[in-house]
């Protein structure tokens, strides 16, 4: 037998067919997960795949039928010739494939709440089988059984090995899980699965499971990355970029309160420092082109605001934290001010209008 039809063997084998219709969506942030990846190996995805890459502008809210998503992970694995991609595929995970929502969970002061915060948001950040959470003696069981169908071992090993290097990157810990169970059959060698999850890793059970140690819940997380701050400036680029034209000058500004906002009130003081000028002058050239800061700093909090409420995924305690609010109050009556609307009213319209669309 050759070592392509011995791959092929393999992948047939534990690849089996699902037991009902297959249901559920991924976020395009895992596809464009696998592009990268690609890429890495220089593969040509497009050509590969059949289709392009999801636009990071759409911060993750684009979903992809998991039947699709498990077509796509079948055919890099077979050009790859590797069985195990998934695995490989979300070891390469980090906070910013969770776009925004990454900045929300890194924010979390411990683990557990993390953890609880994907639970609640499970639907938007990965919609296929739900996850169920419990305590058993000295460890948090989280579990997913096969509900909405098997997607196959690439699919959950690519969404368990995702889930535990977020908890690797956040913490700093490499040994999160106590156990992790697969429904999927056994693969010829379960070795690199234990090297990477660093624990014992069951196969054919009824359940996919991962059983993490109490004690670790109060792991502290620790300060979001600069990727996944450029994955937010981004973000704030773009939308600075759909306002009219403005100097050169006018656009620094906005871009560098932008980029300052989420830790708080920018200052026209730390602005100017930034941008290399004095206080005066940043105020004498700004008031040339008819604003001032406070106007200015004012537009640009409401904009992202508006921007952010468009995106469900987000509590409105998370926006106002990256708005660089302490409470959510303060952001309340601010967007009230702008708007003469509170901000689930806003979000209520805009998701509204968006479905009439």
């Amino acid at each position: 037998m050759t070592g392509v039809d011995n791959y092929l063997t393999i992948l047939a084998m534990r690849e089996t067919r699902p037991e009902r219709q297959l249901r559920g969506v991924v976020p395009s942030t895992y596809v464009r997960l696998l592009y990268e990846y690609l890429a890495r190996q220089g593969v040509d995805a497009d050509a590969l795949l059949g289709e392009t890459a999801p636009e990071a502008a759409d911060r993750g809210l684009v979903r992809y039928p998991v039947e699709r998503w498990r077509t796509l992970l079948r055919r890099a694995a077979d050009h790859l010739g590797d069985p195990l991609l998934g695995l490989h595929l979300g070891q390469t995970a980090t906070p910013a494939h969770f776009g925004v929502m990454g900045y929300v969970l890194l924010a979390c002061p411990q683990l557990g709440a993390a953890l609880t915060r994907m639970q609640q948001y499970q639907r938007l950040l990965y919609d296929v089988n739900p996850m169920r959470s419990s305590i058993q003696g000295s460890d948090l069981l989280l579990e997913w059984g096969v509900d909405n169908g098997r997607p196959g071992a690439l699919v959950d090993e690519c969404a368990i090995a995702a889930l535990l290097q977020f908890a690797r990157n956040a913490t700093g810990c490499r040994n999160i899980a106590a156990e992790v169970c697969f429904v999927n059959p056994a693969p010829a060698d379960a070795g690199p699965y234990r090297d990477w999850f660093g624990c014992p890793v069951l196969f054919d059970r009824e359940a996919t499971t991962v059983r993490i140690p109490l004690a670790l819940l109060a792991l502290p997380l620790r300060q979001p990355d600069a990727i996944l701050m450029r994955v937010l400036e981004q973000q704030a680029d773009a939308l600075l970029a759909e306002l009219p034209p403005t100097d050169d000058f006018e656009q620094a500004v906005r871009r560098c309160v932008a980029r300052l906002i989420r830790s708080g009130e920018p200052e026209l003081e730390r602005v100017a420092n930034e941008l290399h000028v004095s206080p005066r002058t940043l105020h004498r050239r700004l008031e040339a082109g008819g604003t001032n800061f406070r106007m200015l700093r004012e537009d640009i909090r409401q904009r992202l605001a508006e921007h952010y409420l468009a995106d469900p995924r987000l509590q409105l305690a998370d926006i106002a934290q990256l708005l660089g609010y302490s409470e959510q109050s303060t952001f309340t009556r601010s967007f009230r001010r702008w708007t003469g609307l509170a901000p689930n009213s806003y979000r209520q319209q805009v998701l509204y209008l968006e479905q009439e669309e």
